[in-house]
């Protein structure tokens, strides 16, 4: 399975992308700030342009797994109840860890970038800096995920521009 994060609108702490399954555009996410890293940079120049928790990550292609528990969401209901706490997490992004595709706030159902820490949040972009409807998208894009990952098909994802 193929998802392309396709980052089409970089403001000043914000990036909108549209995210497309397999060809077909599903939804929107909102990460921090692209500053223009991608994975074939070196960690050291990632790790000089990049601002803890304000960046998003690197462009390129990256693994994604449905198999982690998230230490952090396994504590939230809705995650347990939705999931077991196991989000889709990408893998082996460079000068980056713990990497997800998450709802934003739970309550207001609405993402920030604020909210993200360079994870991608799921939702529709009807505010502008924010998505909403988060959770819905969240549960309709990682229901995807779940059942390519029961079938036992890869996950893989390409973030702004491949590399």
């Amino acid at each position: 399975m193929e998802l392309k994060v396709d980052r089409k609108y970089k403001k000043g702490t914000y990036t909108i992308s549209n995210l497309f399954i397999d060809g077909d555009w599903v939804c929107n996410i909102i990460e921090d700030k692209d500053r223009g890293l991608h994975k074939g940079m070196s960690l050291a120049q990632i790790r000089s342009l990049k601002v803890k928790s304000k960046t998003a990550i690197p462009s390129g292609r990256y693994r994604v797994t449905m198999k982690v528990v998230s230490p952090k969401f396994s504590l939230k209901k809705y995650y347990m109840d939705f999931c077991k706490g196991r989000l889709p997490r990408v893998l082996a992004v460079p000068g980056f860890d713990g990497i997800l595709f998450h709802a934003g706030d739970l309550k207001t159902d609405v993402a920030t970038a604020g909210m993200s820490a360079g994870c991608l949040l799921t939702g529709l972009n009807t505010i502008k800096g924010a998505l909403t409807k988060t959770k819905e998208m969240f549960e309709y894009v990682c229901k995807i995920l779940m059942a390519a990952d029961e079938r036992g098909e890869e996950i893989w994802v390409t973030v702004g521009a491949p590399l």
